[in-house]
């Protein structure tokens, strides 16, 4: 079976073990869940990630972070823009997740980056999701 929406999936199966408490995920790999999982990582939501590689296709597995007592360092995950409704933003209406607090995950002509790098580079695009 194909999957419509492997970005939901990815963010669904990290949210998932995330609230259970899970030391890893594992998922199907491509570039953009690997540049997702990059910026996861760069902004301190997950310890780290990698790609292994497999006879159907490549997995992507991420380690996931926690804090003392096992708190949990993400605090929700939400998919904006989807298959059938896509999201963009211009570089002066790029969204702030939480004031500030969140990371918006912004997918550009110059790669996928967050809503901060986009906006000190002045570029806008697609809108993929937030993470707080």
């Amino acid at each position: 079976m194909t999957m419509t929406d492997p970005i939901a999936d990815m963010l669904t199966r990290v949210r998932n073990a995330h609230s259970a408490g899970k030391p890893t995920v594992s998922m199907p790999s491509s570039k953009k869940l690997v540049e997702i999982a990059r910026i996861m990582q760069e902004e301190g939501y997950i310890q780290r990630y990698d790609v292994v590689d497999g006879e159907p296709r490549a997995t992507l597995e991420i380690v996931l972070k926690y804090g003392d007592k096992k708190a949990k360092t993400i605090r929700g995950i939400k998919r904006i823009s989807k298959p059938g409704l896509r999201i963009y933003a211009g570089k002066d209406e790029l969204p702030r997740v939480l004031g500030g607090l969140g990371t918006a995950i912004i997918s550009t002509s110059l790669g996928v980056m967050t809503d901060r790098d986009a906006r000190k580079k002045g570029v806008g695009g697609e809108v993929i999701a937030y993470v707080w």
